[in-house]
């Protein structure tokens, strides 16, 4: 049974010292002369595919664009879910189609609510 969780332990001891280094390395790379400290205002200007922007740089994009981005994450979502759910579908059982039904009711819901409201429509 130990066996069982000495890689989660291996997967925990990974992510903490990934956490812990990342933020320690470019210290450590500034401090010893790796990373330059000279100011530049080349590097501080707003750099976009090499070209100098032209206008307002600040402009307020379509919401409907980050409507779009939820509906997909969500239907990806529903695809990550399914697929398990397909592979062990005799284990289990009618708790399990009950289960992926309940699933499905609560993403169409949301996807009919998101039709009706016009977030699907591009104006």
């Amino acid at each position: 049974m130990l066996a069982q969780f000495g890689y989660i332990g291996i997967l925990l001891i990974v992510a903490i010292l990934f956490t812990v280094l990342m933020p320690l390395i470019p210290l450590i790379l500034s401090l010893i002369g790796v990373v330059p400290r000279k100011k530049n205002p080349a590097k501080a200007s707003t750099y976009e595919c090499g070209m100098e922007t032209v206008g307002n740089t600040w402009i307020q994009f379509n919401f409907r664009y980050y409507l779009f981005a939820v509906i997909f994450v969500a239907l990806d979502v529903l695809t990550v879910f399914l697929y398990p759910w397909a592979i062990n579908l005799e284990g289990l059982g009618l708790f399990g189609l009950l289960a992926i039904a309940v699933f499905f009711l609560i993403i169409m819901i949301g996807y009919t609510y998101a039709w009706f409201k016009g977030a699907l429509e591009w104006k």
